[in-house]
Parts: C-alpha cells; sequence; structure tokens
C-alpha cells in the first residue's frame, strides 16, 4: 500500500506497523497523530503504536497532506469534498473535517481544514467465502451487508464481486460511487476482481443505474453504502428490472431493513469475526448445513 503523500515522520512512523491491521491514520490540526491498529485507537509514535501520548508525533499542517494526495489539485475533487471526503490512490479514502460552506442547504465547499481521517483499505481474498458458500451455492440472491462503520463492509463486497466475477457465466456490475470497492485509479488500475466485472465509478447511484442498466445488461449489481432516498429508489429501479443487488449499508435498524427489496441481510460483528444471516422477514436462517465452527457463521439470535 503506497501513502506517498504522507509526511516523512508519519510515513517513517508507520514502517514499524503491519499493514494487515492498520485501517485509519487521524491527523488533527496542532494533535497528536492517532491510528486505528488492530480494531483499536493508539497513538503514532517515532516507533509505531503506543498508548503514551508523550510519546506521540504531534500534527499541524493538515492542508499540506491534503494537497500533496491531490497531487496539488485539490480543486479536481470539489465534487467529492462536497461529500466530506476524496478517494485517492489504490481506493485510499480521506476524510475531511472543517468549515463546510452550504448553499440550498447542500455543502457546497469545505475550507480552513482542520482534520483528516485517511481510511486504508484492504484486498483479503476468501474473507466472504464462508458467505458466499452458504448464500450463493445455487445462484446469486439479492444481499445487505450491514454494520456499524469499520467492521469491513467494503472489504466483503470486493470478495463477493470477485467470486461472482471470476468467469463470465455472469456480468457483475459494480456502482462504485466513492471509488473504494474497486479502487481504479486514473490510468485503470486497481484491484483484480475478475473477467467478468465491470466498474462504474464516481457517480450518484440513481443517476448511474438507468444507463449502466441499458448500457452493460448486469445480471448483479454491487454497490456500497446505502443511504436515503435515491440509493433506496436506485435499489428499487435494480430490483424491477430484474437485477440481483449486493450491496453495504451503516443502516442497523431492522425497521429500515425490511422497506428494502433484499431477501437476506448479512450482519458484521466484528473486523473479520463471525457473521449473522437473516431472512428478507428476519428470521434467523441456516442456508445448507451449519457449520459455525468451520465457517465462522452464525445464523442470527
Amino acid at each position: 500500500m503506497s501513502l506517498s503523500f504522507l509526511p516523512d515522520e508519519i510515513a517513517q512512523a508507520l514502517l514499524h506497523l503491519n499493514y494487515k491491521f492498520l485501517s485509519e491514520i487521524r491527523l488533527r490540526k496542532g494533535q497528536p497523530a492517532v491510528v486505528e491498529y488492530k480494531g483499536k485507537y493508539a497513538y503514532l509514535s517515532p516507533l509505531g503504536a503506543t498508548d503514551k501520548k508523550s510519546e506521540a508525533l504531534f500534527f499541524d499542517d493538515v492542508g499540506a497532506v491534503l494537497n500533496s494526495a491531490t497531487g496539488g489539485c485539490v480543486y479536481n475533487y470539489t465534487e467529492q469534498l462536497k461529500n466530506g471526503f476524496i478517494t485517492v490512490e489504490r481506493g485510499v479514502r480521506i476524510g475531511v473535517a472543517g468549515e463546510y460552506v452550504t448553499e440550498n442547504g447542500r455543502v457546497n465547499a469545505v475550507k480552513n481544514i482542520t482534520s483528516l481521517n485517511i481510511r486504508i483499505p484492504h484486498d483479503i481474498e476468501d474473507c466472504a467465502k464462508s458467505v458466499c458458500e452458504k448464500l450463493f451455492a445455487d445462484g446469486e440472491k439479492s444481499t445487505l451487508v450491514f454494520s456499524r462503520p469499520g467492521m469491513g463492509k467494503t472489504t466483503m463486497l470486493r470478495d463477493i464481486a470477485r467470486f461472482f466475477g471470476k468467469d463470465i457465466s455472469k456480468n457483475v456490475l459494480i456502482l462504485d460511487e466513492r471509488g473504494e470497492i474497486s479502487a481504479i485509479d486514473g490510468y485503470g488500475n486497481g484491484f483484480i476482481l475478475g473477467a467478468g466485472v465491470d466498474v462504474v465509478r464516481c457517480y450518484s447511484k440513481l443517476s448511474a443505474l438507468s444507463s449502466a442498466v441499458r448500457a452493460m445488461k448486469p445480471d448483479i449489481i454491487i454497490t456500497d453504502e446505502l443511504y436515503g432516498r435515491e440509493d433506496m429508489e436506485a435499489v428499487s429501479y435494480a430490483a424491477d428490472c430484474g437485477i440481483c443487488v449486493i450491496a453495504s449499508s451503516h443502516v442497523t435498524a431492522q425497521s429500515e431493513h425490511i422497506k428494502m427489496p433484499f431477501e437476506y441481510y448479512v450482519k458484521l460483528l466484528s473486523i473479520g469475526g463471525p457473521v449473522e444471516i437473516y431472512d428478507k422477514n428476519y428470521n434467523a436462517v441456516d442456508v445448507g448445513r451449519p457449520d459455525d465452527v468451520a465457517r465462522n457463521i452464525c445464523f442470527g439470535k
């Protein structure tokens, strides 16, 4: 994973960490650098993670980091910044906090930046193997993967895309609004997802969907972070077209889920931990032979 836009002292400190367990780097103006490492927050010292604030690296110029991450062309990311983040090389997403300038109830710009949350994507092959074997052994089924933030939903969607895209029997379309699932850069390079996968990037789901359905004729649509009326309309439109949708959401309320056109719900309980599976009526289900111990699957509560 290249994080070439980071200051040298931060980059050198990160060399003491295993990137497989690094989820976030938080840089706040005038405050110690913080990392989420192995599922817990810690200060970043010159020798890696520490629980001692006195050993932490302090940071000040967050604007310079953002400028470096965008190759000196922050204005090229104006539309993304309106959503409070940008996505840069290899799917690295940078959340931006500062003064949000609004117009007609919508964010128009972000200025006087004070904090950055750098989220590190992970490509873990077969992390969705147990879910795929349980749910998709006899074909695709519309499924929502949900949890609170940071539990690995995007990583799981990426592996599900790889499961269906490994051959050309199904056309898989990824609606990658934030550029995180595919991590495709300006040169067309990203995660290897398979011969049967097409990617539409950096576009609102609802606006992209009708065009993509006509142009790419997908059997399966995979997309992340459903939220709000427009996203729900996009999913419903795909379902009405007979297309299987596999998506993720931060929304964890059962009352909201049952309004959505999904056959199954997969709840992530922890990073790399067990999952729970429910049907469309929110009954705990056992798809096939129970195998909790070997496959780390729980069938509801």
